[in-house]
C-alpha cells in the first residue's frame, strides 16, 4: 500500500511537471527603459505582459553579458506587481548600485559603462541594452519644453524632458487649468521614455494651464525630482516638492512652434531656459507646490 501511494505521488509530480514545462512563455509587450541605452546605475527596470503570469518569475529572469555569461544574483528578491497582474517591476539590488555599500565593495556594481547586457526570461533575450555613464542628475522639470496647441483643438501637448524618466511615471504628471482643476484627457511616454504626452479629452479653451510633476517622479536610476539618489547618510535628501511649469494656450508665449520655458526660479542667474541642466549642472528648482490633490495623480503608487 505505501509502494502504491509513493509511486502515486511520484506520478502526479512528474504530471505536473510535465505540465508546467509544456506552459508557453508569457508574451512581453514592453520591457522599459525602453531605449537602447541604460545608465551604469539603473535601478529598475519592469517588464509588461499580455496576461496575467502565474507563479514565480524573478527565478526565470537573468541579466545575461555579452558573452552570455550570467551576472550573478543582480535583483533584489522581491516581485512587485502592478494590481492588473501584468506588470512586473524589477529592482536591481540597490546595495550594488549605490556606492559606499557593503554589497557593491563584495560583490561589485552590477553594471559597467561599455557593457551589453541583456534580460532574458527562460535563457532566451528579451531586450538588449549598452551601458552609458552613471545618472547622478535626475529629472529638472525647468530645463523641460512644452509644445505649442491650438485652441479649441485636441491636438496633443508634447513635453519634451530632459531625459527618460521611469516607465512606470506617465500619471506622476498632470495638466491643470487656470482655477486649478485637473484637465481631462490621456498621457502616454514615447522616445525611450523621455517624451510626455497628453491628449485632451475635450478642446483646449484658451488660458492659462499648469504642468503640475509630482515630487516623487523618478528616472530609471532612482534619481528624483531635484534629488539624487545617490546621497550622502550625512545629507539625507529632503521631502519630495511638486514643480509647477506654466504655459498658456492660444498665447504668443510659443512663437514659431516649440519653445523652452523660462526658468521658474527667478533668482536662478545664467540661465538660458534653466539650462540643458545635464550638460553642467542641476539647473534652478522648481519651487511651487502642487496645484492638485495628491490623489488626483494615483495610477498606482510605486511599491518599494
Amino acid at each position: 500500500m505505501r509502494l502504491c501511494r509513493l509511486l502515486s505521488a511520484t506520478a502526479l509530480a512528474v504530471a505536473l511537471g510535465y505540465a508546467q514545462a509544456e506552459q508557453p512563455a508569457p508574451r512581453v509587450v514592453l520591457v522599459q527603459p525602453s531605449g537602447p541605452k541604460v545608465p551604469a546605475n539603473l535601478l529598475r527596470m519592469s517588464v509588461r505582459f499580455a496576461a496575467q503570469v502565474q507563479g514565480p518569475l524573478l527565478p526565470r529572469l537573468a541579466l545575461l553579458r555579452a558573452d552570455g555569461g550570467q551576472i550573478q544574483e543582480p535583483f533584489l528578491e522581491q516581485e512587485l506587481w502592478s494590481p492588473s497582474g501584468k506588470i512586473l517591476t524589477i529592482m536591481l539590488h540597490p546595495g550594488r548600485v549605490k556606492r559606499g555599500l557593503r554589497a557593491r565593495d563584495e560583490k561589485g556594481p552590477i553594471l559597467s559603462v561599455g557593457d551589453d547586457v541583456a534580460l532574458a526570461l527562460d535563457g532566451i533575450p528579451i531586450k538588449r541594452w549598452s551601458v552609458g555613464p552613471a545618472d547622478e542628475i535626475g529629472p529638472v522639470a525647468s530645463a523641460w519644453r512644452v509644445s505649442a496647441v491650438r485652441v479649441e483643438s485636441k491636438q496633443p501637448l508634447v513635453v519634451a524632458l530632459d531625459g527618460p524618466i521611469d516607465g512606470r511615471d506617465a500619471n506622476y504628471l498632470a495638466i491643470a487649468d487656470v482655477r486649478d482643476r485637473r484637465v481631462a484627457g490621456r498621457a502616454r511616454l514615447t522616445d525611450a521614455e523621455s517624451t510626455w504626452t497628453f491628449s485632451p479629452s475635450a478642446p483646449w479653451r484658451p488660458g492659462a494651464y499648469k504642468l503640475v510633476v509630482r515630487g516623487t517622479l523618478e528616472d530609471p536610476a532612482g534619481n528624483r525630482l531635484n534629488s539624487h539618489f545617490e546621497n550622502s547618510i550625512y545629507s539625507p535628501p529632503g521631502p519630495p516638492v511638486d514643480a509647477v511649469v506654466p504655459f498658456t494656450v492660444g498665447s504668443s508665449r510659443h512663437p514659431g512652434g516649440d519653445r523652452q520655458l523660462r526658468c521658474a526660479d527667478r533668482a536662478h542667474r545664467g540661465c538660458r531656459g534653466c539650462s540643458p541642466a545635464r550638460a553642467g549642472g542641476r539647473g534652478a528648482r522648481e519651487q511651487g507646490l502642487c496645484a492638485l490633490p495628491a490623489q488626483s495623480f494615483r495610477g498606482g503608487d510605486r511599491q518599494l
